[in-house]
């Protein structure tokens, strides 16, 4: 059985879902993306202008390499 996901508010209660048949109603995702005003353009420079993380600190890199080390 299939669901009918636009039949509630949605996955996200910020954000409207579309069913994969709206998607191709529209013309497929490169036409629903200009149509919904989204662009990858626009998540590329939202991505580069993010600060730079650090996963881990100096020591928590040093305890994973001896912890790999150990482990081999």
């Amino acid at each position: 059985m299939k669901p009918n996901i636009s039949a509630n508010d949605g996955l996200f209660k910020t954000h409207k879902s579309y069913t994969p048949e709206e998607i191709f109603a529209a013309g497929g995702t490169t036409a629903f993306g200009r149509k919904s005003a989204q662009n990858k353009m626009g998540l590329v420079k939202a991505l580069e202008n993010l600060p730079p993380i650090e996963p881990f600190t100096d020591e928590e890199w040093a305890d994973l390499l001896d912890q790999l080390e150990k482990d081999k």
